[in-house]
């Protein structure tokens, strides 16, 4: 019986009922991972030794007749930019190239705390700064359902590795749609909570303003499970919320009657692939027959939410970047004096996007320049927090595309810089107002590609929508 490619609630009911253990599923993940691993490449560093010794543990917890967790046993993948004690935390950056963290971060200790089963970490662009996993300092990883095409960006090692059944679940942080972008890319499910639901505490920070960490999953019951592992305030962390934490598995419930859900008419422009949007309306009436109601509205600053993002979000990287300078930890290269040894090593260390990035924040935060982009970015986005607020206080969610194209071909955007970053015209204003989001595995077009849906929702209003997306699952 395969196990790599069912999920994980499915996977917990045959360990509690000791139809599988937990050393034979993490057999057969790894000997899925020894088949598919050198095509897809989703994984920077495999820990194999550390599963196996979970494994073990697990199955001696069960045979005592003791109660596990969810979560507990499952094999799962974390992103190469959240901290884990004693295993390399590259970035997919060379300048970080043999980092090994002293500490974990506290999402990933979390799921330590659950006996999952750490199958490695995974491939990222640099930093986290890209939409395609082509700015990885190593290699790109493939995309499960065409390895011509790119997974997305910039979480596509994990969004890779669930998609294509090397492991079950992954945690990856998401900035600018970092989760959701690859997730639909890659016919899964990936969730952004809202800003501070998730510590930050040991994730390598990017835009610290913008970056949540979440859950990437088979379904949305196994991203119910994720969160309720995850969410909680963390001391470490003072811009996670003290808001309370409910079970979201108590959201999965089929039933969307009366919900208001709104269609932004900004979402639906030239530009977007006509078989996305038709599958997207598609899902608008699935919902409306399910006993929603849907309303088209206007969030009339979405398209300034691009500009505005590549603004603050390149500042943020400038001021967070400067730490890597060859003296305190990571890569160094050598040079006739101080000035000349961090110039070298930054030169050679750093990629080309990462570079670009840095060079945009500096801009923008220089003198003379400050107000004109910086501080007019700042302004702009609290009018695109503001389309939001107004439009929720008639609305329970927000349906858009996830993404105006479906994934692309390897190397096809990569000389385009502006174009790639247009892949996030979807995601971004969701990031920059701090609200939850979701995307949705909605089907494939002609040529069996996926296509995703985005659910927003209310600031901490993750459940209703856990239980939208749970309603049209259950559908189909």
């Amino acid at each position: 019986m395969a196990l790599y490619d069912k999920t994980a609630h499915e996977l917990h009911e045959l360990l509690t009922t000791k139809k599988i253990s937990a050393a034979e599923l993490t057999a057969d993940i790894f000997s899925h991972i020894d088949e598919a691993e050198n095509k897809i490449r989703a994984y920077l560093t495999i820990t194999r030794d550390k599963a196996e010794a979970t494994a073990k543990l697990v199955d001696e917890k069960i045979s005592r007749g003791e109660k596990i967790f969810p979560l507990e046993g499952i094999p799962c993948a974390i992103k190469d930019n959240i901290c884990t004690k004693g295993i390399k935390t590259t970035c997919a950056s060379k300048i970080l190239e043999n980092f090994v963290p002293p500490y974990d971060a506290t999402a990933y200790k979390k799921i330590l705390a659950q006996n999952s089963i750490i199958v490695g970490k995974a491939n990222l662009d640099e930093f986290a700064m890209g939409s395609s996993t082509e700015n990885s300092g190593f290699y790109t990883t493939h995309n499960p359902h065409d390895l011509e095409r790119v997974p997305g960006g910039s979480s596509g090692g994990s969004t890779a590795a669930v998609a294509g059944g090397e492991a079950i679940f992954a945690l990856g942080s998401d900035t600018g749609g970092s989760i959701r972008q690859p997730a639909s890319f890659c016919g899964v499910v990936g969730f952004k909570p809202t800003y501070g639901r998730v510590s930050r505490y040991g994730l390598v920070a990017f835009a610290s303003s913008l970056d949540q960490i979440g859950p990437i999953t088979r379904d949305v019951t196994d991203c119910a499970l994720v969160l309720n592992a995850i969410c909680g305030q963390d001391d470490m962390d003072s811009t996670s919320t003290a808001a309370q934490i409910p079970d979201f598995t108590k959201s999965l419930v089929a039933d969307v009657k009366g919900l208001k859900i709104g269609l932004p008419k900004e979402y639906f422009v030239k530009g977007i692939d006509p078989e996305i949007e038709t599958a997207v309306r598609n899902v608008a009436k699935k919902f409306e027959e399910l006993g929603a109601e849907i309303v088209e509205i206007s969030l009339p600053h979405t398209e300034y939410a691009i500009a505005t993002y590549y603004l603050i979000a390149p500042a943020e990287a400038a001021t967070n970047l400067e730490r890597y300078d060859g003296v305190s930890y990571g890569a160094r290269v050598d040079g006739a004096d101080v000035v000349e040894m961090m110039t070298n090593t930054r030169t050679e260390k750093f990629g080309a996007e990462v570079k670009r990035r840095i060079m945009i924040g500096n801009y923008a935060l220089s003198a003379g320049y400050y107000d004109a982009y910086y501080l007019k970015a700042l302004k702009v986005r609290t009018l695109i927090q503001k389309d939001f607020t107004d439009a929720f206080e008639k609305l329970d969610l927000i349906l858009t595309p996830t993404t105006p194209n479906v994934a692309f071909k390897i190397g096809e955007m990569v000389s385009d810089p502006l174009k790639m970053y247009l892949q996030d015209i979807c995601t971004v204003p969701v990031n920059l107002a701090g609200l939850p989001g979701i995307s949705v595995p909605c089907g494939v077009t002609k040529n069996n590609l996926p296509i995703g849906f985005q659910l927003i929702g209310k600031a901490l209003d993750e459940a209703t929508i856990l239980k939208a997306a749970f309603t049209y699952e259950s559908t189909l």
